[in-house]
């Protein structure tokens, strides 16, 4: 059902320790995709933002004008230091409150340009289909960073299966929880193994990109949903901050809230990837 992306290099995951070796790395603007002339390098995770930018790629930029590569990356972190480095000419994997609170722990100077889809993050299990079935003290993997543990923790407590101090937000961690009636015991990997914990664990909660990669399919296969009402975790493009006004940049946020672009989430996705344009 979907694209090959053929045009794309893909890197391993790499560890949080790259990021002084990532910000210390330069290049030429023709080299890095972050000058005003040459093809516009874009970092994004595979799926779905590598897919959305490959149909951009191959239906809509050469009668734009514009020359893009797109360059996949597996982690949530050298995106944004390449972003940074200049490396790349921008990025397309992450939300507004990641953005901040990276920009924020990292000294990095990555700015939003315009906001694209919505990936709703679920809880997921290869032993029960109903939350309500857990186990008491049964494991839930969630997402080690700030932001995505935060988000988890709330979807929990939006089920009802945990109670979360009042106003923590975004930034809560399982200290924060203050009733936790089934005695989940809470098991933090980086984002992209929680999918492939479901074998180890009674249920993992998964951002919905990593979710699309081993085939599950958010809106049929979650115990439950993050709701996209009011929701603050809209993945965006973005860029190193006095770049935005880079045409390259700006031909690629039209094209990417394009109705062409509309249909192709809508159509590819199903309801797994809503589009917030």
């Amino acid at each position: 059902m979907r694209n090959t992306v053929k045009t794309t290099t893909t890197t391993a995951v790499l560890a949080a320790g790259a990021l002084t070796l990532g910000l210390s790395a330069c290049g030429s603007d023709n080299e890095s995709g972050s000058g005003a002339s040459g093809p516009l390098i874009v970092a994004a995770s595979p799926l779905p933002h590598a897919e959305i930018l490959t149909f951009v790629k191959d239906n809509l930029a050469e009668e734009a004008g514009l020359d893009l590569e797109v360059k996949e990356f597996t982690d949530y972190v050298t995106p944004n230091t390449a972003t940074e480095d200049g490396s790349v000419g921008a990025n397309f994997f992450q939300t507004q409150p990641y953005l901040d609170d990276f920009n924020k722990k990292n000294g990095t100077h990555i700015v939003p340009l315009v906001d694209v889809h919505l990936e709703p993050l679920g809880l997921y299990s290869n032993k029960v289909e109903k939350a309500d079935e857990l186990r008491n003290g049964a494991t839930v993997a969630v997402p080690n960073d700030t932001v995505n543990e935060g988000r988890a923790l709330q979807l929990l407590a939006a089920n009802g299966l945990i109670t979360l101090k009042e106003g923590v937000g975004t930034a809560a961690t399982p200290a924060d929880v203050t009733k936790n009636p089934k005695d989940l015991e809470f098991k933090e990997l980086e984002a992209a193994q929680t999918p492939r914990s479901l074998e180890d664990v009674d249920a993992a909660v998964v951002n919905g990109n990593y979710a699309i990669e081993v085939d599950l399919k958010p809106s049929e296969d979650a115990l439950v949903l993050e709701s996209a009402k009011g929701n603050p975790n809209i993945n965006l493009l973005a860029v190193k901050e006095g770049n935005e006004d880079d045409p390259r940049v700006k031909q690629l946020a039209e094209l990417l809230t394009s109705d062409e672009v509309r249909k192709f989430i809508e159509d590819t996705y199903s309801g797994s990837v809503v589009p917030s344009f």
